[in-house]
């Protein structure tokens, strides 16, 4: 999931160099998406590994 976001992160920086103005908002919205979703499902498995097993 990281990756993705880290590959739409570098296709907006690429589109904004080259004036692509509406491709690199589109890219960078869809990866801040998928960074925060990154995140929640990281936090989450973290949490849910660190319980004790019963």
């Amino acid at each position: 999931m990281l990756s993705w976001a880290l590959t739409f992160l570098i296709i907006a920086i690429v589109a904004a160099v080259l004036g692509f103005g509406g491709i690199a908002g589109t890219a960078a919205g869809i990866a801040k998406i998928l960074f925060v979703v990154f995140l929640v499902l990281f936090i989450i498995s973290f949490v849910m590994g660190r319980r004790p097993r019963l």
